[in-house]
């Protein structure tokens, strides 16, 4: 059969993955109070066609377009390939899942939905008692959109992870999933990757999953110690996770973009979403930076 945006679908896939079909306006409906889209139907069939099972793919992503998130989270969708990132991880019901510094939550607004009912979705955010206001402000933000959706929310549980000093975030060998989203130069920046990775290390259970995005530094180019660019190579990070114990067991190139050439002078952030540079079209044609989608184990 053909959908629009689509093209052919299999219609014994299609009928599998959501029987409801879709409306007019390219939504698939669901008997539940959310639609999604056909991008987000999309996500669906290409999890289904990965290994995801239907019930999760069409749950995923249903959530990745629900009137949850705003509608520039739910654009980036197109980047950030949620349901498929997370297929690939492993991420499954009745999983204790800790999000490492989750800023202001775009992961946030799928895994936990996701595992409000049978699971437990952690977040290992900053100190809200620093002395520095940018990070309490950032805590007190994120905690203000947890209140918005105590429905989705709930069950959402806060750990304080900042180094130096505030480093045993969860007890030692408690959780089955560690995932951290474009933090790594950040760590980098301030000489904490050693002790960040050591510190997921610690908490993950024997046999738990690391996943690990970051944005994607040109091989040709020593690594900068500092990651200034905001880029950081993926056999640098991979030698990160693997001094801290951790063994290296797949890659994805779910996240890739062969358009991002890494070579602006105000780094990444020259792209989408944040157009450091000024939003100019070439930017927006390359869309958002080229990154690497890594999964380790303990």
């Amino acid at each position: 059969m053909h959908i629009a945006g689509l093209g052919d679908v299999d219609p014994m896939l299609y009928s599998a993955v959501h029987p409801y079909g879709l409306t007019d306006r390219g939504h698939v409906m669901s008997n539940h109070r959310r639609l999604f889209s056909v991008p987000g139907f999309l996500a669906l069939l290409m999890a289904c066609s990965i290994g995801l099972s239907v019930a999760t793919a069409a749950e995923l992503a249903e959530i990745i377009d629900g009137d949850h998130r705003s509608a520039d989270n739910r654009a980036r969708n197109a980047w950030r390939h949620p349901v498929e990132t997370l297929e690939f991880f492993g991420l499954k019901k009745g999983m204790i899942v800790v999000e490492i510094w989750p800023s202001g939550g775009w992961y946030t607004e799928v895994i936990a939905p996701y595992l409000n009912d049978d699971g437990k979705y952690i977040a290992a955010h900053w100190d809200p008692d620093s002395s520095i206001k940018f990070v309490r402000m950032g805590v007190e933000k994120f905690q203000a959109k947890l209140a918005e959706h105590p429905d989705l929310y709930g069950n959402v549980q806060m750990a304080v992870l900042m180094p130096p000093d505030k480093m045993d975030f969860m007890p030692e060998a408690s959780v089955d999933m560690i995932v951290t989203f474009r933090n790594i130069h950040n760590w980098m920046g301030r000489n904490q990757d050693g002790d960040m990775f050591a510190a997921m290390y610690r908490a993950l259970k024997p046999g738990g999953t690391l996943g690990v995005i970051e944005h994607r530094g040109n091989p040709d180019i020593p690594q900068d110690p500092k990651a200034a660019s905001g880029y950081v190579n993926e056999d640098f990070a991979i030698a990160l996770a693997e001094k801290a114990g951790f063994k290296f067991s797949a890659r994805s190139e779910i996240n890739a973009n062969p358009k991002d050439t890494k070579d602006y002078k105000t780094g990444v952030w020259t792209l989408p979403p944040t157009l450091r540079g000024g939003d100019e079209p070439q930017y927006r044609e390359i869309g958002e930076s080229d990154r690497f989608t890594l999964k380790f184990v303990k």
